[in-house]
């Protein structure tokens, strides 16, 4: 008697896993840039210098070089339910300990409480933000899984727009800074709630895809000796992560470089809210259309094309004075084509090494991101001088005014060589859909996270196919057909 199909479901309460972990992705990026909007004022009223003030965002860059690997092995051999849940706990601690030097006068030492509680909130936006990927690929069917790590992806930014809005508009002198403190407590502590109360478990009872089936991990070192043995993947996590680098240093350097040639605060704002705002409207559409093609490749590589161009028009036209439209428009066309490709790049970063962990493979290229964004922001720093021209700068600082073009150069051509180097060289099969659609899960061995079964036949194709580096796939018999996702 011939095999009954696999049965596939998904399960309504992924959107609830699904909110908890944007929410605290957007708590999360709240509390890293939650000082730098207010700057001076928090540091005249704890009498604390501007270099200290800067290390309150850059330690998240630090901190998530060295203990992203070890997120990775948390959200891999743990799960997805306990590595979440440790984040909450860490962002919500971390939220409270800086607070405390507003809510508590008389601390002698605001600084170490500020440094303590960022560094906290550093830690689990490491368990935080590899979550999307490996979320959509536990919870959501085939035809979801762009769209859900989309929404998870893109929570990120929108934190740091709410903080770039909400810290100035809570601070107009110091005795406001108090309130803004706890302000930041409270989603901190609500997706802490939702995280603990809310989630149930790691993964589903029924795979909701053939990919979804035996989703664990490789072993924790095997898996990474995969990836860097993996053409394509080495490829993709170099270049989208230079490009991560890229956006992280126009996001923090961009007040800096538009003032120095007579633009105001007040647009420089402006230009990073539309940054951020066309950034998530363009991932939205985009990630839709993804999951209705499957043009992972396609997509990304046309995206950073058009990212690349905007990156150079920004840094031709930065450097005019009086330029308000164009610098507004160029921002959001730079927004909308490289935060759109954000969560198509994960995506595709999971298709081109499946089986490999969905945690490895996004996490790894995160914490390339943030290697390669350190760097490009030292290079950037390094390579401006004193500005030869007469001043029109309307920056705050007390120093000469700088001259960026070299550095803004530099940016752009950065962006250009990582753009041609993935459109050339990057090349790979869907290892995961081709995988589904033979109705495969390819078994993987030495985890500690709970295996998803399902009644789906064996197949001739072998695993090790799949696992073998130079992304070449077996030939395999005709494909078995997949029964449609029953939606619970």
């Amino acid at each position: 008697m011939e095999a009954a199909p696999p049965s596939f479901r998904a399960y309504a309460r992924r959107w609830v896993f699904l909110l908890v972990v944007s929410l605290l992705s957007c708590s999360n990026a709240m509390l890293w840039l939650s000082f730098a909007p207010v700057a001076d004022t928090i540091a005249q009223n704890f009498f604390l210098s501007m270099e200290q003030i800067n290390w309150l965002s850059l330690i998240y860059l630090v901190v998530s070089i060295p203990f992203g690997m070890a997120a990775i092995w948390v959200l891999d051999h743990m799960g997805l339910r306990w590595a979440t849940i440790l984040g909450a706990w860490l962002n919500f601690a971390g939220s409270v300990l800086r607070a405390l030097p507003g809510l508590a006068g008389g601390i002698p030492n605001p600084f170490a409480f500020f440094m303590s509680g960022q560094s906290l909130c550093a830690l689990a936006q490491t368990l935080v933000i590899f979550s999307p990927a490996k979320l959509a690929a536990l919870w959501f069917p085939e035809h979801q899984r762009a769209t859900a790590n989309m929404i998870g992806t893109m929570s990120n930014p929108l934190g740091i727009l709410i903080a770039n809005v909400l810290s100035p508009a809570l601070v107009k002198k110091a005795e406001d800074i108090p309130v803004m403190l706890g302000v930041y407590i409270v989603p901190a502590a609500l997706a802490c709630l939702l995280a603990t109360t809310c989630l149930w478990e790691s993964v589903p009872p029924t795979p909701p895809s053939a990919g979804a089936a035996n989703s664990t991990s490789e072993n924790f070192i095997q898996g990474l000796k995969l990836l860097v043995q993996n053409k394509a993947y080495v490829i993709l996590a170099v270049c989208f992560g230079g490009g991560i680098g890229v956006f992280s240093s126009f996001s923090a350097l961009l007040e800096q470089i538009l003032c120095a040639n007579g633009y105001s605060n007040e647009f420089s704002g402006l230009c990073g809210a539309l940054f951020i705002v066309f950034g998530i409207l363009g991932a939205l559409v985009l990630g839709l259309y993804v999951d209705r093609t499957k043009c992972f490749t396609e997509a990304t590589k046309i995206g950073l094309c058009l990212t690349s161009m905007a990156c150079v028009a920004f840094a031709l036209v930065s450097r005019l004075q009086e330029q308000h439209v164009a610098l507004a428009v160029i921002c959001s066309l730079f927004g909308l084509f490289g935060f759109s490709v954000a969560p198509v790049a994960m995506e595709l970063a999971v298709e081109c090494s499946f089986p490999v962990g969905e945690g490895a493979s996004a996490g790894l290229v995160f914490v390339l991101g943030q290697a390669e964004g350190t760097l490009i922001m030292v290079l950037l720093t390094a390579l401006t001088v004193q500005s030869a021209k007469p001043s029109v700068s309307t920056c705050r600082q007390e120093e000469d005014p700088l001259d960026w073009t070299g550095s803004l150069l530099l940016l752009a051509g950065l962006c250009t060589l990582f753009t041609c180097v993935l459109v050339l060289f990057f090349h790979t099969p869907y290892r995961r859909l081709q995988a589904e659609s033979e109705g495969l899960s390819p078994p993987r061995t030495n985890s500690s996270e709970p295996r998803i079964t399902s009644p789906t036949p064996k197949s001739p194709l072998k695993a090790p196919g799949l696992a073998s580096p130079d992304g070449v796939l077996q030939e395999i018999p005709a494909p078995v057909p997949l029964p449609p996702v029953v939606e619970i």
